[in-house]
């Protein structure tokens, strides 16, 4: 790996350095010695490198990391079946599913109840006996006809745009016969309708939104569920017949523990034991609202109206522009209150002037994080933790650097800042500022 120098002046065009406040230059200055490149870690920080992956491809949860990736960190690591692993915000729980395949026991929490089934539910098809999806697929198909549709919350907006009329109702049709089901099956399925719902759809998971494209050609249901069932027993088949998965055959490692919780209080987290590791990656800065890209799934199963959907985005992580912040809130860091002061005296020019706020909650809410996580790791821990830097209106914000400062300043040592790529701004934005790269990086620390 490539030690950098300072990023302001190594990467980034002269002008770049009037994007960057003292207090983050006083950052870059202090961490410049840790800064190292790492591009061979660019796919594992993206959902990519899952597309080719066994079980883990069957549904796309496009906020997550890589199966490889998380893998190479046990073995960095030195992790062992003598340790415990923690993803305090696991999302479909690819660093739990490699745990339980490399023997390891783990343990995940996410706030959003879509993730957390996911996560959960993935281990379960090492459960299923071979041919038993299809077995039951076949029986649900020959009823699916005569099925009463299953409740939905209808009067959230986007499920009265999102569908054809026939289609919307073939798949309240399906979840009623899925509902009906007990146990690991109708979880397993579950898992598979809710991967149907994006092509059965006119909607697509792009950037910050859920997103209509009316000239989308839309799947019918029964084949689209079919085809994902298809896939489910080949991907036991491959798992089954060889031991790509992990060092040990499948079925000796305990299996997961998903809580559906909040990060920012452990409290009534049962752990095991002090975990010995974290890997994971937070929601990013960016905007992005997870109740409004999962809607359709929030809307199928998880929420019964938009008064149900509207109470769980505000109990998220507040890295969205609905984010609210309390009149007593500060910024927890220099760096952050400097960019906060700058953007609101621009907030004419923003494209959202909620930024601001959102930014102030998101480090108010990753500062509790972290102190959660100094509490109930082990001493000498190691954490593992992919976040991205951000800019708006061409201030830039190094998130790597503030997040490492904080942890600092609640127990941990910074061991090494790995700058897996480097991502760029948008036209609109290249075409005012120029070029400025952004890095996404993995941060590596020691629980003191």
């Amino acid at each position: 790996m490539k030690q950098m120098q300072l990023f302001h002046t190594s990467l980034c065009p002269p002008c770049a350095s009037d994007s960057l406040g003292e207090e983050a230059l006083r950052l870059e200055a202090k961490y410049a010695s840790m800064l190292c490149e790492a591009p061979q870690l660019a796919q594992g920080v993206s959902f990519v490198g899952n597309k080719q992956v066994p079980l883990l491809r069957l549904y796309r949860y496009k906020e997550a990391f890589a199966w490889q990736f998380v893998t190479e960190f046990l073995q960095r690591f030195r992790l062992s079946a003598q340790d415990y692993v923690f993803d305090p915000f696991c999302g479909m729980g690819t660093t739990l599913f490699a745990s339980y395949t490399h023997g390891i026991a783990s343990i995940g929490v996410d706030r959003l109840p879509v993730a957390a089934f996911i996560a959960s539910t993935l281990p379960k098809f090492l459960l299923l006996q071979p041919g038993e999806l299809r077995e039951t697929f076949e029986r649900l198909r020959a009823r699916v006809h005569r099925a009463e549709p299953a409740p939905i919350a209808e009067d959230v907006a986007i499920m009265k745009v999102a569908f054809p009329e026939g289609i919307l109702y073939r798949l309240r049709q399906w979840k009623s016969l899925i509902d009906s089901l007990d146990g690991v099956i109708r979880d397993v399925f579950l898992l598979l309708f809710f991967a149907i719902l994006e092509p059965c759809s006119f909607t697509s998971k792009d950037g910050q939104f859920l997103r209509l494209r009316r000239d989308k050609m839309v799947t019918e249901p029964d084949e689209a569920l079919e085809q994902k069932v298809i896939q489910a027993e080949r991907d036991l088949q491959i798992v089954r017949s060889t031991r790509w998965l992990g060092t040990r055959p499948v079925g000796l490692a305990p299996a997961p523990t998903v809580v559906l919780g909040d990060t920012r209080c452990l409290e009534g987290v049962a752990f095991q034991s002090k975990p010995t590791a974290i890997i994971t990656s937070p929601p990013y800065a960016n905007r992005y609202d997870y109740t409004r890209t999962y809607s359709l799934e929030l809307c199928f199963h998880f929420v019964r109206s938009f008064e149900e959907m509207r109470m769980l985005r505000h109990s998220l992580l507040r890295s969205h522009i609905e984010a609210r912040v309390a009149p007593d809130e500060e910024a927890p860091h220099p760096a952050v209150a400097e960019v906060v002061s700058l953007l609101r005296q621009r907030h004419r020019e923003l494209n959202n002037p909620k930024i601001p706020d959102m930014l102030v909650g998101y480090f108010v809410d990753m500062e509790m994080a972290i102190r959660e996580w100094a509490r109930v790791l082990a001493t000498g821990a190691k954490v593992a933790l992919v976040v991205d830097n951000v800019r708006f209106d061409g201030i830039m914000l190094p998130v790597d650097l503030v997040l490492s400062e904080m942890a600092e300043q609640a127990g941990f040592r910074v061991d090494e800042i790995l700058i897996a790529r480097y991502k760029g701004n948008s036209s609109q934005q290249m075409g005012r500022y120029g070029r400025l790269p952004v890095r996404e990086s993995v941060i590596i620390w020691s629980k003191r």
